[in-house]
């Protein structure tokens, strides 16, 4: 658009608008395949939020009875992060194939935020104003925590450069389904509260998690898929269906406990060794 200077009659284009600007314009922020995969991530994030309400904290508070309706809601919700898990996956692995928009690493922090900061927090929070044995405000407190810890170490790993192939600190949807799982395996309200501070400790801890690359994302891709079906068959009360959902929450707490140790194990080891050679370098 032209426009005329009432003292100069002179014509002048706006600066934004000229040709030039146009051409040194940033690069494109259109949404790359990983970066739609991501806001499936975020999407599943909020959905698992909103079967927690609608499906256990409103029935708890209206008086309702129906048990059957707040087991399957609490299995769509953790379903519901496990498909986010999944999205956060793939994601990773369609950037490094393909072309990623500049915009990547923020969705990927926003969105695991959702899914594995509210998410899980929140899902700890309603369990302590449903269950019987639970304190609320203690509760409140535990969940807080998971959040702010998934908050410190998403700002964190956009800070601080690793060694190729490892995380520092549990990374955040391993942590998160390690939380629900603490949740959904109905241990007294004590020990569960522990266990779920403990983990968030683990998130903002120095110990350092291999990433899921080649077999270790195969594998990590099977027990996701794996632990879809033990909630599907405890949500519509399958034989045998509580015991199985039982055994993977256990399995998933008990690998969550044994990765830094074998971690710290390993560090000791390294350290030991290198003593050794420094001590061997400074005899004559």
């Amino acid at each position: 658009m032209t426009v005329i200077d009432p003292e100069t009659q002179a014509g002048w284009v706006p600066e934004a608008e000229s040709e030039e600007d146009v051409e040194d314009m940033p690069l494109s922020l259109r949404l790359s395949i990983a970066d739609t995969l991501t806001l499936g991530n975020a999407t599943c994030g909020f959905m698992a939020v909103y079967f927690t309400t609608t499906g256990i904290l409103i029935p708890h508070l209206s008086g309702s009875q129906e048990t059957g309706m707040a087991r399957h809601s609490a299995a769509t919700a953790v379903i519901l992060m496990l498909l986010a898990a999944i999205f956060d996956l793939c994601d990773g692995l369609v950037a490094r194939k393909l072309r990623s928009s500049p915009m990547g690493a923020e969705l990927d922090n926003l969105s695991d935020l959702i899914s594995f900061g509210l998410a899980p927090a929140y899902f700890v929070l309603v369990y302590g104003m449903v269950a019987d044995d639970a304190h609320q405000r203690v509760a409140a407190v535990a969940a807080i925590t998971v959040l702010l810890a998934v908050v410190l170490r998403l700002a964190r790993f956009s800070c601080v450069t690793m060694k190729d192939g490892m995380f520092q600190g549990m990374p955040s949807p391993f942590g998160a389904l390690t939380v629900v799982s603490i949740v959904l395996l109905e241990l007294p309200f004590v020990p569960t509260l522990l266990a779920v501070i403990g983990v968030a400790w683990l998130m903002v801890s120095r110990v350092e998690y291999p990433k899921p690359r080649g077999i270790l994302a195969v594998a990590m891709l099977s027990w996701i898929i794996g632990a879809m079906g033990l909630l599907a068959a405890w949500a519509f009360d399958a034989p045998g269906g509580q015991a199985l959902l039982q055994t993977g929450c256990a399995l998933q707490i008990v690998l969550a406990a044994t990765i830094p140790l074998f971690a710290t194990a390993r560090r000791v080891n390294s350290f030991r060794d290198n003593r050794r050679e420094a001590r061997a370098a400074q005899l004559p």
